[in-house]
């Protein structure tokens, strides 16, 4: 029987004892009003609390549960200022480290990747781990022809783990939404259920992360690892050292801060151009700050294709919130998708929805914030929800060919917060997104015959 489907049962109860947790605490709160605690100060406690054990539990386990801690802590930025102190610590630790498997784990793995003399293939090999993922974790180590390689081990029974997560991480939707007002939980590890089940497969990274590598070689700004030999479920590729830019948040120069994040952006944006793929797992762990100032790039599991045609009309969507015209913006959005063909909106209502998240796009020079963040998804989330008859919120659609670029989009803005980055990012749109200041054929709702167009790699 594998390490992880052995332990089935412990993990159900520690994702299952945490509604009753949150459940015993709000009644220590109770009590502690009676002793004539403030209920704001109550409240506050009983969150603090509640994000320790949630993020403390899905620090323990592998998989879907300890992706959906990573996702979350990428929107910590966006917590209302009064919640985002006690949360940071707990989101933060999610990103760079998890407990790692037994030794004898790892080289059972290797064995069935490598073969039985898989030692011989390595001049040297850490058996502690340098770094966890959700679904393995790494160890560095030298190869046989002298280099300094990264070598990816999945943890035994990750599929079946996977699966077991999410079906009660489900329930936990309660729990996390509280932490985060107004965001619709469920769809998103739905979503993320569908996009780890190809991270499972190290065939298609190691093909997605060969498609960066000669996308960006040589090239003055990124580094992308190569691959230097891939089976089963190990994953080899070049070292690469700098520093983690979860590092670069807590405690970067202004200088380092700006220089990642307008790396990041850039990125994100010409992976499309440069080799048909974007990158869509922007949290902190997966980027490292060189010494010689280039951005150091990792885990490509989450890759997905982008076509030409999907990349004009990014471009397009870019550029709603830029129009000027709300009634244009409006018959803009309608061409798109994002509205119901027959939406009946404010225009001047849709106009004080978009143009501020568009904000980047219309300066010359722009700072991302956590407090421009946290005000505008507040904003936003108070219009966005309101499902009144004929509110925009019943009106609002998000094909499903944009989720893939919508879910990169929105986990960069995070980081870009975190970091409090200042650049001209109006001028990386202009480069590489040619829907946003080019003429085009002409905007329209892509066909997809109901499947998304930017799908994971395969």
């Amino acid at each position: 029987m594998s390490d992880i489907p052995r332990r089935a049962v412990t993990r159900t109860a520690k994702l299952a004892s945490l509604p009753l947790g949150f459940a015993g605490r709000t009644a220590l709160g109770l009590g502690k009003r009676t002793l004539g605690k403030p209920a704001e100060a109550v409240a506050l406690e009983v969150q603090r609390r509640t994000a320790e054990q949630l993020f403390a539990v899905l620090g323990e386990l592998k998989g879907g549960a300890m992706k959906v801690g990573q996702l979350l802590s990428i929107f910590e930025a966006g917590l209302p200022d009064e919640l985002a102190s006690p949360f940071r610590a707990s989101l933060t630790r999610l990103q760079e480290a998890a407990p790692p498997m037994p030794a004898a784990t790892t080289h059972k793995v290797l064995a069935q990747g490598l073969g039985p003399d898989w030692r011989d293939r390595f001049s040297s090999f850490d058996d502690r781990p340098a770094a966890a993922a959700s679904i393995g974790q790494v160890h560095k180590a030298v190869w046989e022809d002298g280099r300094t390689v990264a070598v990816k081990v999945q943890y035994p029974g990750a599929g079946a783990a996977l699966m077991s997560d999410f079906n009660q991480i489900s329930r936990l939707s309660r729990l996390i939404n509280p932490l985060f007002p107004g965001v619709e939980v469920k769809p998103v590890i739905a979503d993320l259920r569908r996009r780890l089940e190809k991270e499972l497969d190290y065939v298609d990274e190691a093909a997605s992360q060969t498609a960066f590598h000669d996308g960006y070689a040589g090239d003055p700004d990124f580094v992308v690892p190569a691959v230097v030999a891939q089976s089963g479920n190990v994953l080899v590729t070049e070292w690469l050292e700098g520093t983690p830019l979860s590092k670069v948040i807590a405690s970067g120069t202004k200088e380092e801060r700006d220089r990642a994040g307008l790396l990041l952006f850039r990125f994100l944006l010409s992976g499309p151009s440069r080799c048909g793929l974007i990158h869509i797992d922007p949290h902190p762990g997966n980027f490292r700050l060189l010494d010689d100032g280039r951005l150091g790039v990792m885990d490509f599991g989450g890759a997905a294709r982008v076509s030409d045609e999907l990349l004009w009309s990014l471009g397009r969507m870019v550029a709603i919130g830029t129009g000027g015209d709300p009634e244009e913006m409006v018959e803009s959005a309608i061409a798109e998708g994002f509205l119901a063909p027959d939406a009946d909106v404010d225009p001047e209502r849709f106009a004080d929805l978009v143009v501020p998240h568009a904000t980047p796009f219309t300066q010359e020079t722009f700072q991302y914030t956590r407090e421009w963040l946290r005000r505008e998804t507040g904003r936003s989330l108070a219009m966005a929800t309101d499902m009144r008859p004929g509110s925009i919120a019943r009106q609002l659609r998000l094909p499903p060919q944009y989720l893939a670029v919508w879910r990169a989009m929105a986990g960069c803005g995070g980081v870009l917060c975190q970091l409090e980055a200042e650049g001209r990012f109006r001028d990386e749109a202009l480069r590489w997104l040619p829907g946003f200041a080019d003429d085009d054929p002409g905007p329209g709702v892509l066909e997809t015959d109901g499947e998304p167009e930017a799908e994971a790699a395969s």
